[in-house]
């Protein structure tokens, strides 16, 4: 944080009279920008875009308290707040052979200076002479912001104003906030990736911006070293050389009576294969995030991801298991990658940033251990399963609705798209981010509406029209209670991505099976919600009426070796009734990891005859046994 002071951008002093910008389109706005502080025009768009797609988000803060097109930071009060990992009732160890870990620490900023990168506004503020409140919320005043910074950066790194983009890489590089070189050259790499490919979109605010290509840009990448910047602590990172990674170590070490933290050695996946890559939100601030996952006594996951600039910091090798999920199960085959992020906060949005190095580590990491890339492997933590019938009420529920599954795809290089005709048997649930606005409650108080936003998630009746009942989750509410538009409440909504077998359609809309039911969602056809897909479903053998359902896949009781104890092999409290179909998602053997210990002498992988299929069966996924269902395919 010392270091991250140094990337405060100089002038000499702010304009002597502020000029408030005329009222314009967006795209004049960056052409006014430009002019007045004699930066390319090409540079503040390309900027802007890995910031915020150009959006506006009608002055609301980021997740990192970022403002407007260019995410100008003014953070303190954004960062206030308690983190999910201390709320609710989940063990995030997930593992019913150990006492159950529920950890009482929360993210926590108290005594700490925020560093340079959350507080690029005041900055502008003073370099501008705008004020504060206009450069939150008119974003033509905070393109000229964003546009001041750029030159301050360009005058302390002693370049000139110069017109040609190519001059400017050192600038942009500062003006990520980042504090170490390799995350300021990511950052700025992307910029001009940007520039080279050109863009054009419509915002959120519903202005086209166009940034046009220039595809033999070469940026003077020289620059950088001038930037007085640290070099992170890389060690030994998994990541991609497209991204930025620092070594911040999880710690393995015990501290008293017989217990350890904060996760399990492993040889992974000599050991057990990597089936599964969980994206997680972080519900606090970068800072005291890291300060949580290097705590013995808390939990921990493979990677923390940062919204500012998308640096990396790896906690845990992907060898190693982590907890974090919730479910030993997954917990054992999966690698855990925590986004600093805040669910129940519409408006504080992701930056592109993030999203897209969050993207490249997980690209990386599915072509390294052979992870499909879709939804039943790339988990939210929010489809992880609850392990046992009394875990299914507490289990988490980030990154949360508007997480935009459909861009993150999109980035990953495989945006979902229909794969068959109507009679596919499938759908695959496609709602346009943007356009698609359902209601949430609970987001500030409980029960009051949540801000109208932008959602991956579609909600569910239990019949043809909404003024149908919402569909139950007898898992969460045993009591039988109806679901509600809680912004926590996944009992009755599907997340894009996802896929369902087709149970019926009556006009506009269209019925799925769900936890055991018909669940129907609205689909019309001038602005569908859901494609048609095709694919391998499974349905209950001939003459069983119904078949139990699983939240972990571990093997029969006489798998296990002398001195493990054998897991039971309880189900949920679902069933999967004859004559309903859900969609696989892989066929996978039964596991179990037996790590009880600080001493991994002991440690076994245990490993039964009995196969199972992983289904979406709910929101979240599942597993049945082989030897209960009937595996054919989706159109038949």
């Amino acid at each position: 944080m010392a270091c991250g002071a140094l990337l405060l951008p100089l002038l000499a002093a702010a304009p002597a009279e502020a000029r408030v910008p005329a009222a314009a389109g967006l795209q004049s706005a960056f052409a006014a920008a430009s002019a007045e502080y004699q930066v390319p025009q090409s540079v503040l768009l390309g900027v802007s875009y890995l910031q915020s797609r150009w959006d506006t988000h009608a002055g609301a803060p980021s997740v990192t308290g970022g403002y407007g097109p260019m995410h100008l930071t003014d953070a303190r009060t954004a960062l206030a707040g308690a983190g999910h990992h201390a709320e609710g009732t989940e063990d995030p160890r997930g593992d019913s052979a150990r006492p159950a870990l529920l950890p009482e620490a929360e993210p926590s900023l108290d005594g700490v200076e925020l560093p340079a990168r959350l507080r690029t506004l005041p900055r502008a503020a003073e370099l501008t002479g705008l004020s504060p409140e206009a450069l939150r919320t008119d974003p033509v005043a905070n393109v000229a912001g964003g546009a001041a910074l750029l030159a301050a950066a360009q005058r302390e790194l002693g370049e000139p104003l110069s017109a040609d983009p190519a001059d400017w890489y050192g600038a942009v590089a500062r003006f990520s906030g980042a504090d170490d070189r390799s995350t300021a050259a990511a950052y700025a790499d992307d910029v001009y990736d940007v520039i080279r490919g050109g863009a054009q979109r419509r915002t959120d605010a519903g202005q086209t911006v166009e940034l046009p290509a220039r595809p033999g840009l070469d940026p003077d990448t020289a620059q950088l070293g001038r930037a007085g910047l640290r070099t992170a602590a890389a060690g030994g990172t998994e990541c991609p050389k497209s991204v930025s990674c620092e070594w911040i170590p999880a710690p393995y070490e015990e501290f008293g009576d017989g217990d350890y933290g904060n996760h399990d050695l492993a040889n992974r996946p000599a050991s057990q294969d990597i089936d599964y890559i969980v994206v997680h939100d972080t519900e606090g601030a970068w800072e005291g995030v890291l300060h949580m996952v290097q705590d013995p006594t808390y939990v921990s996951w493979h990677y923390s991801l940062r919204s500012t600039d998308g640096h990396i910091a790896q906690h845990v090798k992907a060898e190693d298991v982590a907890w974090h999920a919730g479910n030993w199960y997954v917990n054992a085959k999966s690698v855990g990658l925590e986004h600093e992020g805040f669910l129940a906060s519409p408006d504080a949005w992701y930056t592109e940033a993030m999203y897209r190095s969050s993207a490249r580590l997980v690209k990386y990491l599915a072509k390294k251990y052979g992870v499909p890339l879709d939804r039943q492997h790339i988990l939210g933590h929010d489809t992880v399963p609850g392990p046992t019938s009394g875990t299914v009420p507490g289990m988490h529920t980030d990154p949360g609705p508007y997480w935009d599954w459909r861009h993150y795809f999109e980035l990953l290089g495989r945006p979902f798209e229909a794969t068959a005709g109507p009679s596919g048997g499938l759908v695959t649930i496609l709602p346009e981010y943007a356009a698609h606005r359902p209601e949430f409650t609970g987001c500030a108080t409980r029960g009051e509406p949540c801000a109208v936003h932008g959602s991956s998630a579609v909600r569910l009746y239990s019949g043809p029209g909404e003024d149908y009942p919402l569909i139950k989750d007898i898992g969460l509410r045993p009591d039988g209670s109806g679901s509600t538009a809680d912004v926590n409440d996944i009992g009755s909504r599907v997340s894009t991505g996802q896929q369902y077998a087709v149970a019926g359609r009556s006009g506009e809309w269209t019925a799925i099976w769900f936890l055991g039911q018909k669940a129907w969602f609205r689909n019309p056809a001038a602005q569908p919600v859901a494609v048609s897909a095709k694919g391998l479903v499974v349905t209950p053998k001939e003459g069983r009426e119904s078949v139990p359902v699983y939240g972990r896949a571990y093997p029969e009781a006489g798998a296990y070796p002398a001195g493990v104890p054998a897991q039971a092999v309880s189900p949920l409290p679902y069933t999967l009734p004859a004559g309903q179909r859900y969609a696989v998602g892989d066929k996978v053997p039964g596991e179990y990891y037996y790590a009880v210990t600080f001493d991994t002498a002991g440690h076994r992988v245990v490993r039964g005859s009995d196969q199972y299929y992983e289904i979406q069966y709910g929101h979240r996924v599942a597993f049945v046994r082989a030897a209960d269902v009937s595996a054919v395919p989706s159109g038949s």
